[in-house]
């Protein structure tokens, strides 16, 4: 085990980072996620309120649940550096090389995170229910916990946008580490 490496690669700012990524966000997705958007499908509700036009229309609402990405997107961005750990254990490898993955990765995560499901919830959502060949095409349905979701968004970008500096820093400082490692040897 080479002890030199393990003191670059080991940062300060990577025990903020898991901090900020890990921890916070875990509880924010897990206690507030599920308080948010746990019962959304159930609340979801449209004139006429009908079972069928209901779950029709929150499929046609909310395609992707949010608690569901957003746990892939821990998953998908804290595996590489879960592998770097494991991996540095036993041999020396670059953490630059991770790290330049995990910031790729989480710029990705956002981007499609605000794609998927914008910056704002409004209360009322209009559903094109022809697909269900009823004497109507068009019907409004109310969005439970709207407010709720358009405060919970915004949150959840802060912490990704903070996990991404997080990463850069880390990426900086690994590197400044290595070069005055390098340069006094």
């Amino acid at each position: 085990l080479n002890l030199n490496f393990l003191k670059y690669a080991f940062s300060v700012t990577n025990f903020f980072h898991t901090l900020c990524f890990g921890s916070v966000r875990m509880f924010l997705l897990g206690v507030l996620g599920f308080a948010v958007y746990g019962n959304e499908a159930l609340h979801f509700s449209c004139d006429p309120d009908d079972r069928e036009v209901n779950l029709f229309c929150y499929n046609q609402f909310s395609p992707k649940i949010p608690q569901v990405f957003w746990a892939l997107q821990l998953v998908i961005v804290m595996a590489p550096r879960a592998f770097f750990h494991l991996y540095a254990t036993c041999k020396s490898i670059k953490q630059e090389n991770i790290l330049q993955k995990m910031i790729i990765l989480e710029v990705v995560a956002f981007r499609l995170q605000t794609q998927l499901f914008g910056f704002e919830v409004n209360a009322i959502y209009m559903c094109n229910v022809a697909a269900l060949d009823k004497t109507f095409n068009i019907t409004s349905c109310m969005v439970p916990e709207g407010i709720e979701n358009t405060i919970f968004l915004p949150a959840i970008y802060t912490f990704t946008v903070i996990t991404l500096v997080l990463c850069v820093a880390e990426f900086f400082e690994i590197t400044f580490r290595m070069l005055c490692f390098i340069k006094s040897q």
